[in-house]
């Protein structure tokens, strides 16, 4: 992995196991709220993380027992004081959401304790959200006097739909686990033990699947989602193309013939 191996001392800690990338925000004295360096962190990871060898998924979670308190409001009167000051922010978190979103791999989000604001829109960027007994999401704009750009809010419609988008930013409130996976803020939740093990458990599974096939799919469906498949066509009948001639098309007709488990390794 390079560049994105870093060190716990560090605000954002990577690490690689078996294939799998955990990304973690790591202040948990400020509840990894998130400055205005950690943003621009966050999109160079993910900008960079689907294009290294080995790598089938990527884990997004918090230190400490919360998964992200949202933007870093402290630092707000000096780095976002004014429209203007607060334009150039949210081009940079916008930045890191969308690389988040873009990511090629799957991403799922690890939600223990809070996710908030800019960390809820961070896990809504996720393919993914698993949480556990101690989740709580929303999304407090409300109750600050800000008004949520288009791609955050386009990140919640599409999970949540309409009224239940209302409901999260017309609120400010903290929803618990159970109304997350009513309204779509959580996908699934730990049976047992933290949603950061659940993560890994669901990234695992995941990652016995031909890697060209999960990053086909998520292509196909992001475009269908966006309404971009037209426009995106050449480029989706080369990635089929890609995966028909791959070696791991021939292993997986070859394992279905011979009754064993598929050996892909994502060429």
């Amino acid at each position: 992995m390079g560049n994105f191996l870093s060190s716990p001392a560090e605000e954002i800690v990577v690490t690689v196991a078996d294939g799998i990338v955990t990304v973690t925000l790591n202040r948990p004295a400020k509840r990894n709220a998130v400055s205005l360096a950690m943003w621009r962190r966050l999109a160079e990871i993910f900008a960079g993380v689907g294009q290294q060898d080995g790598v089938r998924a990527v884990v997004l979670t918090g230190a400490g027992g919360n998964f992200c308190a949202g933007a870093d409001i402290s630092e707000f009167a000096t780095v976002r004081a004014d429209s203007k000051m607060g334009e150039a922010y949210e081009a940079v978190a916008d930045r890191a959401t969308r690389a988040v979103r873009d990511c090629e791999l799957p991403t799922i989000a690890a939600v223990s304790g809070y996710a908030m604001g800019g960390g809820c829109g961070l896990a809504l960027a996720c393919d993914f959200r698993i949480g556990d007994a101690s989740t709580r999401m929303g999304i407090p704009a409300a109750r600050l006097g800000i008004v949520y750009g288009p791609l955050d809010c386009s990140l919640l419609l599409r999970q949540v739909g309409l009224a239940n988008a209302k409901r999260v930013l017309y609120s400010g409130r903290a929803f618990d686990l159970a109304d997350c996976r009513r309204m779509g803020l959580a996908d699934m939740a730990a049976e047992q033990g933290s949603a950061l093990e659940a993560a890994h458990a669901f990234a695992a599974d995941l990652s016995k699947n031909a890697p060209l096939s999960i990053r086909g799919a998520k292509l196909v469906l992001d475009a269908l989602a966006t309404g971009t498949a037209d426009a995106r066509a050449g480029e989706i009948d080369v990635f089929i193309g890609r995966a028909m001639d791959s070696a791991d098309y021939k292993e997986g007709a070859a394992a279905f013939a011979a009754k064993r488990p598929p050996r892909f390794v994502g060429r």
